[in-house]
């Protein structure tokens, strides 16, 4: 006698058997899984493809370049040599067509400088290379008495946003040869000191720098010895009797009227004696090299 359940057993095996896929069916081959490195590289590409690009940086220092020369020029907690506050600071560098090319900083960890620094030296150094022209250079420091109210390009510093890419990624990335910036046009304009144009020795404009994470005046000084350090200081022209881009500390108050004017059309203010101090001697210690 059949037991009474194995007539249903056989129904319900048969069912199932339409769909469950035999145990043969249902192994596929494995995936090897990727390296980390690999998924990096990955994510890489993506955000590319999603909006950021590959910049031509081929004429700019690579970021092992620039850290380097940071870190020579940079003097935590000695503002003797180049004025201000003695911080650690970040350095970026855009193409000619705006797009970043290096994020670094001097410190060995992103929280070792000011983090809010970081989407300023990026929004100077795309302010100088989108202000100053093959023949003619202008440092964010010389756009300060310009865009001041009366000014001749008063409001400038309103007229591009800066791009909220700045906020993204991991913190632990910015600064790095990962840093999201990377490929990205930052945008953003700066009206104070720390973004200067990049001349190659033959003259050309290839792109700028800037720096940010202490006084203004200081981000000048370590600029200014950055690009000279560089070789990228072949300033055909500027606003300065020598001809370039220096800062110009020539605001004085009007006794007639009290009023603040600058005699130059592009001066900007004093941050401390030291740093104006070293600027001034600039002509001597790191003179600019006018393309031939």
């Amino acid at each position: 006698m059949k037991h009474p359940l194995t007539h249903s057993a056989v129904s319900l095996a048969m069912a199932l058997s339409f769909v469950v896929p035999p145990a043969a069916a249902q192994q596929q081959p494995t995936e090897p899984e990727t390296p980390p490195e690999a998924q990096q590289e990955e994510g890489q590409a993506v955000s590319q493809a999603q909006g950021g690009q590959t910049p031509d940086c081929g004429s700019l220092p690579d970021h092992e370049r620039l850290t380097s020369v940071l870190r020579e020029v940079v003097a935590p907690n000695d503002p003797s040599v180049n004025g201000g506050l003695g911080n650690h600071m970040w350095a970026v560098v855009v193409n000619r067509q705006g797009f970043v090319c290096v994020v670094t900083h001097s410190g060995e960890e992103f929280g070792e400088q000011w983090p809010g620094s970081r989407a300023i030296a990026a929004s100077k150094a795309y302010t100088a290379n989108a202000f100053s022209l093959p023949a003619f250079a202008l440092s964010t420091a010389n756009l300060y008495w310009p865009t001041q109210p009366g000014g001749p390009l008063f409001g400038l510093e309103a007229s591009t946003s800066a791009s909220s890419v700045v906020h993204e990624g991991s913190a632990e990335d910015w600064g790095t040869e990962r840093d999201p910036l990377v490929g990205q046009r930052v945008g953003g304009v700066t009206v104070f000191a720390g973004g200067l144009a990049l001349y190659a020795s033959e003259g050309e404009l290839v792109g700028a720098l800037g720096l940010s994470g202490d006084e203004a005046c200081t981000d000048h000084v370590i600029a200014w010895k950055m690009r000279d350090a560089l070789e990228s200081d072949h300033v055909p022209d500027g606003v300065t009797d020598a001809h370039n881009d220096n800062i110009i500390h020539d605001l004085t108050v009007d006794p007639g009227t009290g009023r603040q004017t600058s005699p130059s059309g592009y001066g900007h203010p004093t941050c401390s004696p030291t740093a104006e101090g070293i600027v001034e001697d600039f002509e001597e210690t790191h003179p600019t090299d006018g393309a031939p």
